[in-house]
């Protein structure tokens, strides 16, 4: 899937706040000096202390901790100013604003479809996705909520994707949802990538975990399965049936065992063929007569 056109794509980069351990260190310093600065007396102990609560106050208003894998979007009145992935403690000027963005990986597993396969069959259809976000930026700035984008984009993908695949059984040879479930969960993660990178997600795994037909015709898909079992079973068994035949046919004939001729010889397979193809045991006739009677 192409990229949407005519969208002025946000791009992350770098920038934010500083290291918070040497604002830290100034509010211990605040606090004597406040208390120093009051015990002094009015007037100027108050003249003095004011400031220096409300400078303590904007410290530590600046302060923000950051975990791995974890990263702050740093504004300033509406306009993005960098993506801080620092970890540790860390500090910015207080009227910049912040919004946390987890940057771990995301395990979602998509709910239970019920979809049309290539030949119109419904069934059932779920997969796993992996993913995180890449690009901070995009994900907060160009779409409106990105994990609900991403939700929405995998249902789309997976119906997509199972339109395209009959669910088993294809004659013509072409890879089926039952038997290539890993050439369809790459064609999913493919579809998924190209969906999603306006939001700034990076897609890392795509796999099918649920695959049903329909309740609505699962008896007959069975019976036609079943059908077929048995249809493949037989071609085995014919086909040893008369591999075995023609060589004992042909040992007879060079042992010299026997000589038969052909309406014999017929009725000899027809005979083979039956007891060898048969559901039921053979039941032996004892022949008390001549070879030909």
């Amino acid at each position: 899937m192409s990229d949407a056109p005519n969208i002025n794509r946000s791009t992350e980069r770098a920038g934010g706040g500083i290291r918070g351990g040497l604002p830290l260190l100034f509010l211990p310093l605040l606090i004597v000096a406040a208390v120093w600065a009051f015990r002094m007396g009015a007037p100027i102990g108050v003249l003095v202390t004011l400031p220096l609560i409300v400078l303590f106050v904007f410290i530590a208003c600046g302060f923000y901790a950051l975990q791995p894998n974890e990263a702050y979007v740093i504004t300033l009145f509406g306009t993005y100013v960098g993506t801080d992935r620092r970890t540790g403690l860390r500090w910015v000027l207080p009227w910049y604003g912040r919004k946390k963005i987890s940057l771990r990986v995301r395990n979602v597993t998509s709910e239970t479809l019920k979809v049309n396969d290539k030949r119109g069959n419904p069934v059932e259809i779920a997969a796993n996705i992996v993913w995180r976000v890449s690009d901070t930026a995009q994900s907060l700035f160009d779409v409106d909520d990105y994990t609900a984008f991403v939700h929405i984009q995998i249902e789309t993908a997976l119906r997509e994707t199972a339109s395209h695949y009959a669910y088993d059984h294809d004659d013509s040879g072409e890879p089926t949802l039952r038997s290539d479930a890993a050439h369809v969960s790459e064609r999913l993660l493919t579809d998924l990538r190209g969906r999603t990178i306006v939001a700034g997600v990076s897609i890392d795994e795509a796999h099918l975990m649920h695959l049903a037909y329909a309740p609505e015709i699962a008896g007959a898909m069975l019976k036609r399965q079943q059908a077929e079992a048995v249809l493949a079973a037989r071609r085995t068994i014919v086909a040893g049936a008369v591999g075995m035949v023609e060589n004992a046919l042909q040992q007879l004939s060079e042992r010299e065992v026997v000589v038969l001729d052909d309406e014999r010889k017929a009725a000899m397979v027809s005979n083979l063929l039956v007891v060898l193809c048969a559901d039921r045991e053979a039941q032996p006739v004892v022949n008390t007569g001549t070879l030909y009677g």
